[in-house]
């Protein structure tokens, strides 16, 4: 298998060592919105090598998300020619329908920034890799 595009894989959200294995279970529960196997399926790769892990995810949604919020409020504003405060709300409405999104991408590109692809992982399945 050839490695895919990092970005692309992490919006796939896959695993990082064998881009085959699902970093999230399906189907999406709202009760449960970062639930995760404990380790892929397909190379045995653990999806929380140490306790905090995800620790930087958190700086990288927050990142995302900003940037993302200051183009919705900026295009309100600025090309729409709306009022603040219509384009708080609006803001505020996709702020709460891309939450869980921006949760999962940056648990997703906080893990492929941390774990490097093996193209034999799922040959050396018995063997972890935590890519630092």
């Amino acid at each position: 298998m050839s490695k895919r595009n990092f970005l692309f894989n992490t919006f796939m959200k896959k695993c990082p060592r064998c881009q085959e294995g699902d970093l999230f279970t399906k189907p999406f529960e709202f009760s449960k919105p970062i639930s995760m196997p404990e380790q892929c399926p397909v190379c045995n790769q653990k999806f929380e090598p140490e306790p905090g892990f995800y620790y930087g995810a958190m700086f990288l949604s927050y990142i995302i998300s900003a940037f993302f919020f200051l183009g919705v409020i900026g295009t309100c504003l600025i090309i729409f020619k709306l009022s603040l405060n219509t384009s708080m709300f609006i803001l505020l409405v996709i702020a709460a329908l891309t939450y869980m999104f921006f949760l999962r991408i940056s648990r997703s590109l906080w893990i492929n920034i941390m774990v490097k692809y093996d193209p034999k992982a799922k040959e050396n399945k018995n063997t972890q890799s935590f890519g630092y």
